[in-house]
């Protein structure tokens, strides 16, 4: 099986570099580009189910880039962002040192009070794939976010630590095969240009 684990693309809070978490913001018009311009990117890949958060801006851009309509999407509750609790819609640059030295060290800094902890992300990240892992899927998408997408491939990194911290640019993909219930990493698909 191969698991492609996409970051949606842009929406206007991105673009305003302030913390989006569980705030349901559509993509812009920029992020239905990079959407389209992923599905160019990858080809004719068939797959065989696509997955999404909740939000919206997941949503739209698993069915673009799965090629399927978004009434085929499989929404899963465990895949959505990030709980940043008071800190959404914060601007990156002012969210106080807490919060900045929890998401940029958070092997060291502990969550702020009202912020999701690491082991509540891994637990979620893990759950979802282990469920995952029991279909039996050629080529399977999972449309979702950055901070739940570091969780995610840190599960399919098979990281000592359950984190791969390293920050995904909008519509990223990142393919992993899962065999012999073992993971390896395959490929990124990264669009040239970020925000």
């Amino acid at each position: 099986m191969k698991i492609w684990i996409a970051r949606h693309g842009q929406t206007d809070l991105n673009h305003a570099r302030r913390m989006q978490g569980r705030t349901d913001c559509p993509l812009n018009e920029k992020g239905i580009r990079q959407a389209r311009q992923s599905r160019q990117n990858i080809g004719d890949v068939h797959f065989d189910a696509v997955y999404a958060s909740p939000l919206q801006r997941a949503q739209l851009t698993g069915s673009i880039i799965g090629n399927v309509d978004i009434s085929e999407i499989i929404v899963d509750p465990r895949i959505i962002e990030t709980d940043f609790g008071k800190y959404e819609k914060c601007k990156y640059y002012l969210m106080g040192p807490a919060m900045t030295a929890y998401w940029v060290m958070p092997k060291i800094f502990p969550a702020p009070p009202s912020v999701e902890t690491i082991a509540s992300m891994k637990e979620r990240a893990s759950s979802f794939l282990k469920d995952l892992e029991t279909h039996d899927y050629e080529n399977v998408l999972v449309a979702c976010h950055g901070g739940i997408m570091r969780a995610l491939c840190g599960y399919l990194d098979e990281a000592p630590d359950g984190l791969h911290w390293e920050r995904a640019k909008n519509c990223e993909i990142r393919v992993y095969e899962y065999k012999n219930g073992r993971h390896t990493f395959l490929k990124s698909y990264s669009l040239d240009k970020e925000n």
